[in-house]
């Protein structure tokens, strides 16, 4: 009989980077944000929040929908489906890690 596997196996290498991870999860309690409401509460810059975006949407956890605000372009992000489905394995992979007599 084999050992149950370890919980770090559950994480997501996608929310390794500590901006991708409170990324998504500020996008986690939210429908959608704009892009400068998140630049902000991650205390970021355009170009790191940016690049972790990319990261993000090529991995399939966020959406981005770009549109206009009179001429000002706005960018607003929301999480995919499963993104957030994957979301919450990762926190529950954490919680085991962290707590694995609670599991």
């Amino acid at each position: 009989m084999s050992a149950p596997q370890h919980p770090r196996f559950a994480l997501d290498s996608s929310l390794a980077h500590p901006v991708r991870f409170s990324l998504v999860a500020a996008l986690a309690t939210v429908e959608k944000m704009a892009f400068g409401d998140l630049r902000d509460e991650l205390q970021v810059s355009d170009s790191v929040l940016s690049k972790q975006i990319a990261e993000l949407e090529k991995a399939g956890f966020v959406r981005a929908a770009k549109s206009f605000v009179g001429k000002r372009p706005r960018t607003t992000l929301s999480l995919t489906s499963d993104g957030l489905v994957r979301w919450r394995g990762h926190l529950d992979a954490l919680r085991r890690i962290a707590d694995p007599q609670d599991s």
